[in-house]
């Protein structure tokens, strides 16, 4: 079944995709492509989210000097509420029931849509990329933590507070590693960026004869260690590299054979950052799948693939979520229509 949509707007709409520690934009054209960009760090990010909302502005306004632009979509990192108009609560930005749309229509005199960040990518490959052609699909964003989005019979499902697809702070280990959300062992503390840096850091910090490349790379300083870093020297065959990444692999497809136990989805599309170290992730993650699906041998496999629009899915499915007209209701899974009241005469 195709993606549903309908079209609202035919002209330019300028795509935001915010994350912890950056604002990226673009100028987004109806068929998907970026005709300019702009991108601004967000200092303070604990401090004000009015930092935020100036450099968001400061980048849209850059931006639209050039380019008659009729809207703007926001994808931000967190919880995005129903209405889509508010971030309900940000673990990596200090948003806690931050009415975004308001602040930034009334700033820009635009159109805002506010959608979370890992729907906006989601759907940009549900139209544009790896997930295109099929109508039921969870995405997985890989980046400091771990976006979700899912796409049942074709449309974003957000739950009846929108805030659904949060993935990544189901909790996996009891007690396990703090989590920013403020409880622990959530599945982003083993199958993100951040945990590849820190079990990277981990190996290096306990002199392990295995990680002597590794610490050689940052001259003997664990703390230097990066995770672009990590998936560099793993690509270059760095024995410690390699074992962090089958370890974060691992626990990446534990939770996608978890997630397909509670959605059956026909594929898995896994971007973010830590997607570009490619089969060094994936081809653990889909052995761990195998084996930890449930009734395996027997049923149906999702398929895990890499995303394909990088870096720029967020703003890009931002854009299209902004020109596309919202639903004017929600509806949940499974529910059946009940048919109108009439009105007593």
């Amino acid at each position: 079944m195709a993606l549903r949509s309908r079209g609202r707007r035919r002209g330019l709409v300028i795509g935001v995709d915010i994350g912890g520690t950056k604002v990226a934009a673009g100028v987004v054209n109806p068929a998907g492509r970026v005709l300019a960009r702009g991108r601004a760090q967000t200092p303070n990010r604990s401090k004000s989210p009015k930092v935020v909302e100036d450099t968001i502005a400061g980048v849209v306004d850059e931006l639209r000097r050039e380019y008659p632009v009729t809207a703007v979509g926001v994808g931000a990192a967190g919880f995005v509420d129903r209405s889509r108009s508010s971030v309900l609560f940000a673990p990596h930005l200090s948003w806690r029931g931050e009415p975004l749309r308001t602040a930034l229509t009334a700033r820009l005199g635009l159109p805002v849509a506010v959608e979370n960040d890992a729907n906006a990518s989601a759907w940009a490959e549900m139209r544009l990329g790896a997930g295109r052609g099929s109508s039921d699909a969870v995405v997985v964003n890989l980046g400091t933590g771990i976006g979700g989005a899912v796409v049942l019979d074709g449309a974003l499902y957000r739950g009846r507070h929108g805030i659904a697809g949060e993935f990544g702070h189901m909790a996996v280990v009891q007690d396990g590693h703090r989590c920013e959300c403020g409880n622990r062992g959530c599945w982003e503390q083993y199958a993100s960026g951040n945990a590849v840096t820190r079990e990277a850091r981990e190996l290096a910090a306990a002199d392990s004869p295995v990680a002597r490349g590794l610490l050689q790379a940052v001259g003997g300083d664990p703390s230097r260690i990066t995770g672009p870093l990590v998936a560099e020297l793993a690509a270059e065959g760095d024995r410690a590299c390699v074992e962090v990444l089958e370890d974060v692999g691992r626990w990446l497809g534990k939770g996608l054979a978890d997630l397909a136990a509670a959605f059956d989805p026909e594929v898995f599309v896994i971007g973010g950052g830590v997607s570009e170290c490619g089969d060094l992730l994936l081809g653990p993650a889909r052995t761990a799948y195998r084996r930890h699906l449930t009734g395996r041998g027997y049923r149906p496999e999702a398929r895990i693939v890499r995303a394909q629009l990088g870096n720029e899915a967020g703003l890009v499915g931002a854009a299209l979520l902004a020109r596309e007209e919202p639903p004017q209701r929600f509806r949940g899974v499974g529910r059946t229509s009940r048919a109108p009241r009439r009105r007593p005469r």
